[in-house]
């Protein structure tokens, strides 16, 4: 009987209450705000970082810098005087406004490149490519264009071939003002060595 009011009286010992961990950060970390800040700026920066890039993808000024089928260069609205071109791959190349004067593209594939509104004078374009490029508005005086393939080339507004050399040139489905075709048909001879036409059958020369 004492074993048993022994047992009875033994009390059993209380668990501890058990403990949460607080969910709200600001409590269980105590560097929360400096992390909350650098987050903030964090996401300001990346913000920053995609207007930059929208503006490079809307803004044509931009789109021809550097890379693209425009090659790795900057060529738009640059002083390019005398550089060196010759033999290069420059498809679709822009060099819209460009100053080119004495420039080499002897031997250059320039097709559908744009030397809009540039100034060529003096330019070795003799060997190139040119098809479909265009030459609006461009100053092509005194320009070497003996052996160059110019099927399809734009020349209009006032674009000025004077002064120049085309012998062996291929001026087929060239566009050129009357005055311009009269000039070049005084100096067109010569057979374009890739095409085999004529210069002034191109020309359609009288």
């Amino acid at each position: 009987m004492a074993l048993f009011n022994v047992s009875l009286c033994t009390k059993t010992p209380q668990k501890p209450p058990l403990s949460f961990p607080s969910t709200n950060p600001q409590f269980s970390n105590p560097n929360f705000h400096s992390l909350k800040s650098q987050a903030e700026d964090l996401a300001k920066t990346s913000l920053i970082a995609v207007i930059s890039a929208s503006v490079f993808l809307i803004d044509p000024a931009f789109a021809f810098r550097g890379g693209g089928p425009y090659g790795a260069g900057v060529t738009r609205g640059q002083d390019l005087t005398g550089k060196d071109f010759s033999g290069q791959i420059l498809i679709k190349q822009d060099f819209k406004t460009s100053i080119l004067r004495q420039a080499n593209f002897k031997g250059a594939k320039l097709l559908g490149a744009s030397f809009f509104d540039a100034d060529l004078t003096g330019a070795d374009l003799s060997d190139a490519d040119l098809r479909g490029a265009d030459f609006s508005l461009a100053n092509v005086t005194k320009v070497n264009l003996s052996n160059a393939n110019l099927e399809g080339a734009l020349a209009t507004g006032n674009t000025s071939f004077r002064g120049s050399i085309i012998t062996g040139a291929d001026f087929t489905d060239v566009p050129l003002r009357d005055d311009q075709k009269e000039y070049l048909c005084k100096v067109a001879d010569g057979v374009n060595p890739t095409t085999g036409n004529a210069t002034r059958e191109t020309l359609f020369c009288n």
